[in-house]
């Protein structure tokens, strides 16, 4: 597979790993991915989608090794918070290039405004992706309950920028290009969907509370009978 419009870099390391290996080679690259954010999964998952337009692999099997990678590099960042101490995780994210300490701090503030969901949410949000996965792990979130959240995200996050990819064929740079825009429409969708959701558990709750209201009965008094 030739990565159109690259003839190296991060497009042509990718596109070899993934002709070396297929589709568990994207997932390895996202996993490195999320232990390394510099590396964008703007650029992964559409390229990865690409492949899997060209026969490489299924568009399925791009998805599900894309997001079991997600995963693997999440959980591998929750056991670095949980195991290592606050400071040698801000000092060596300082070395890192393209980061800062102040993306773990921004990455904390969210879990702790937020709480659990903020693992399922911060999949979807640049910055935050892969460090939320830091605070989680500091506070002892459950390991079954961060892997669900990150894994369920991880699906959705990986499904829109895949299947961009798949769209474009080789146009999917511009995946890249609007990443920006399949984020915003992404996050609106999903907040709609969770309005609607609990707008119907609330009007099914007062249609129970209606049937299960005890019946009124005109009774009359006894010197009027």
């Amino acid at each position: 597979m030739q990565a159109p419009a690259s003839d190296g870099g991060l497009a042509g390391w990718a596109t070899d790993l993934m002709a070396s290996f297929g589709a568990p080679g994207a997932g390895l690259i996202v996993a490195i991915e999320n232990v390394f954010p510099p590396i964008p999964s703007e650029i992964i998952l559409p390229l990865a989608g690409f492949a899997a337009g060209r026969g490489e692999f299924s568009v399925w099997a791009a998805i599900i090794w894309t997001t079991a990678g997600s995963v693997v590099g999440a959980v591998a960042l929750y056991l670095v918070g949980m195991l290592c101490s606050d400071g040698w995780v801000r000092r060596t994210i300082a070395r890192m290039p393209l980061v800062s300490e102040d993306d773990v701090a921004k990455a904390e503030a969210w879990f702790d405004r937020h709480g659990r969901a903020s693992v399922f949410w911060g999949r979807m949000i640049p910055g935050v992706r892969s460090f939320v996965s830091i605070p989680a792990g500091q506070r002892r979130m459950p390991w079954w309950e961060f892997t669900a959240f990150t894994a369920l995200g991880s699906l959705i996050w990986n499904s829109v920028f895949v299947g961009g990819g798949y769209a474009l064929g080789s146009q999917w740079q511009l995946v890249e290009q609007y990443a920006g825009v399949f984020q915003t429409v992404v996050l609106v969708l999903l907040v709609a969907l969770v309005v609607f959701m609990l707008v119907k558990r609330y009007r099914r709750h007062r249609a129970v509370k209606k049937m299960e209201a005890p019946t009124q009965v005109l009774r009359v008094p006894d010197d009027e009978a």
